[in-house]
């Protein structure tokens, strides 16, 4: 069993591991050292060919599955992983749900369920997972959130909002539990192409989002899973040891492209300061 890497030894928990972000976070937490319990939903396919992926590291891995519409369920979750880790030292709050609706279509039980799996659940796991953490000299906490929780975009107004609510709760729990020894931070990706595309846009592909990504993301392309996993490695390692209560975005400069820019490739033909800055 390999003892290297940045998260050598450690016990993870990562929540919607079964695809995308999710599972490669997992598998680069075991390439780094760590043992894993990956967590599903619906369907454990994609979890279950991440943990033969693991083991065959010679890391320890398991999956089990969860609701996250139940705080019950959440709990379990929690109790299984504690049991067959032997604690926890990291946790990635993973796990979410999507909507893009008009507003004033919006449903209470649509409404409900985004806030119910995307906050809810992620608030009482992190305090199921803190009291074992705290069991044995703290541990390290990322959550994903979205750059939706930083701008807006129409039809995602509840989505958005939970997305705020991580973003928040990250900022006040970081500085709660730091002195207790439990860093706790987030990551908001932007574009990150994922499986769910395929299944939510008509004819996705993926070179039809390269194109698109030339014109829209400054980096010239979309984000891949591996990304935001390596930024999650970071921020639970040893490395990160003083950044408490951020979100960093990894998003190739989306949002730092300030949206009234129509075309950011080309030399500006305007000439703001004329005639009052030198050398205008």
């Amino acid at each position: 069993m390999s003892s290297h890497g940045k998260l050598a030894g450690r016990r993870a928990l990562v929540t919607g591991s079964g695809t995308g972000i999710g599972r490669e976070i997992a598998l680069e937490f075991a390439r780094q050292g760590a043992d894993v319990v990956l967590h599903y939903a619906h369907s454990d396919k994609g979890a279950a060919t991440a943990v033969a992926e693991i083991r065959a590291l010679g890391r320890r891995a398991e999956v089990f599955p969860a609701n996250f519409d139940s705080v019950d369920a959440v709990n379990g979750l929690a109790a299984r992983a504690i049991e067959f880790l032997g604690g926890i030292d990291c946790l990635v709050n993973n796990s979410g749900i999507t909507l893009n609706k008009p507003f004033l279509q919006v449903t209470q039980e649509q409404f409900d369920l985004l806030y119910h799996v995307n906050v809810r659940a992620q608030f009482f796991l992190i305090q199921a997972v803190v009291r074992d953490m705290l069991t044995h000299g703290g541990g390290t906490i990322c959550n994903l959130t979205s750059i939706h929780g930083l701008q807006g975009a129409p039809e995602h107004s509840v989505y958005a909002g939970t997305k705020g609510a991580i973003i928040a709760q990250t900022r006040t729990l970081g500085i709660e539990l730091a002195h207790k020894g439990i860093r706790l931070n987030a990551i908001a990706p932007g574009s990150v192409t994922v499986e769910n595309y395929y299944r939510a846009i008509p004819g996705f592909t993926e070179e039809a989002a390269r194109e698109s990504a030339k014109d829209a993301i400054p980096l010239g392309r979309a984000g891949v899973p591996l990304d935001i996993a390596r930024l999650a490695v970071f921020l639970c390692s040893d490395d990160a040891e003083f950044i408490i209560g951020q979100t960093l975005v990894a998003d190739g400069g989306t949002t730092a492209l300030m949206s009234l820019i129509s075309d950011f490739r080309h030399e500006s033909t305007n000439r703001f300061g004329k005639g009052y800055v030198p050398g205008v």
